[in-house]
């Protein structure tokens, strides 16, 4: 089932996903991120962490390819900085 959703919180290793929908700890999901630049989105298999009813959940990403791993990087470190420059 497709659910869309907002990454609340992105790392290398995983997300927070705000989104409808039910999902049990363990379940195997599709996460797909949206990136900036007309880039192909990245999809990504991971495993339900932890479940907020009605509010999201969590996902540990399974080992990614190093393409998938240098583009998650890429874009991670971009965020990082973009937030560590703007002004508070």
């Amino acid at each position: 089932m497709l659910h869309q959703g907002t990454i609340s919180s992105l790392s290398q290793t995983g997300c927070f996903l705000l989104t409808g929908g039910q999902v049990e700890p363990k379940e195997l999901v599709r996460v797909e991120v949206m990136l900036p630049d007309n880039e192909e989105p990245l999809s990504l298999w991971g495993e339900v962490v932890e479940a907020a009813y009605e509010i999201g959940f969590a996902v540990r990403f399974n080992p990614l390819n190093d393409d998938q791993h240098k583009r998650l990087v890429r874009f991670v470190d971009k965020k990082i900085s973009e937030a560590r420059k703007s002004p508070r």
